[in-house]
């Protein structure tokens, strides 16, 4: 049998792809939900799309990554490395980010985002930007 610390590591990883997939595409649906008339077949289609996306793919996968991680923690002794406790506070970034889409999607659901495609353009870069920075601190381990 090979070691659960691998088998966890996998399990985080596919997790976090996951996640990075629908906080990267999230966004970019509301920048061309702006552009829908509120009510219309297209509205209502963004926000079908919208509402699968959160709660089948993203909320599911953002759990398992907050399972995960903290295990390979544990498993791995990191609990006292620098480089994880950075990899930690952008982890919250991520998840408040996560949150905060989850917000604006109701917001459209119930008629209400008052957001410019500006602004989403612009919200789509924060989990690019903070993905990056986590994988560097992982792989590089800088400090």
């Amino acid at each position: 049998m090979s070691d659960p610390y691998l088998w966890v590591k996998a399990l985080h990883i596919v997790a976090v792809i996951s996640w990075m997939a629908g906080m990267l595409y999230l966004p970019r649906l509301f920048v061309y939900h702006c552009s829908a008339e509120p009510d219309s077949d297209k509205a209502q289609t963004f926000e079908i799309m919208e509402r699968r996306l959160l709660r089948a793919i993203m909320n599911p996968a953002m759990i398992v990554v907050w399972i995960t991680g903290p295990a390979l923690v544990y498993m791995g002794g990191l609990w006292d490395e620098p480089w994880f406790w950075l990899k930690f506070v952008l982890v919250l970034i991520m998840t408040v980010a996560h949150h905060a889409f989850g917000r604006w999607r109701k917001a459209f659901e119930e008629g209400r985002n008052v957001k410019s495609e500006k602004f989403f353009r612009i919200a789509n870069e924060v989990p690019t930007l903070t993905m990056i920075f986590i994988v560097i601190l992982v792989v590089v381990r800088p400090f």
